[in-house]
């Protein structure tokens, strides 16, 4: 039986990207998230003259409700 996964080849490839600390263009982002203060970690990259900000992974907010793929929440 396949494993379920909502892991995309991109989120794997930010992840890796992330990690690796072969690039310097992330910054951390003070934004909203579906209304609720976030954080955003975001690709930062520069074209034409205009900064273009990227969100790759976004902060847990306190409405948001984490669980698995059998609807076990994760813990607080």
């Amino acid at each position: 039986m396949a494993s379920l996964t909502n892991i995309t080849a991109e989120h794997r490839s930010a992840f890796e990207a992330l990690t690796s600390g072969a690039f310097s263009n992330f910054a951390l982002f003070s934004c909203f998230a579906d209304g609720q203060p976030a954080a955003a970690i975001c690709a930062v990259t520069e074209q034409a003259g205009e900064y273009l900000i990227r969100p790759l992974f976004v902060s847990v907010t306190d409405t948001m409700r984490l669980t698995d793929h059998d609807g076990r929440e994760a813990a607080q």
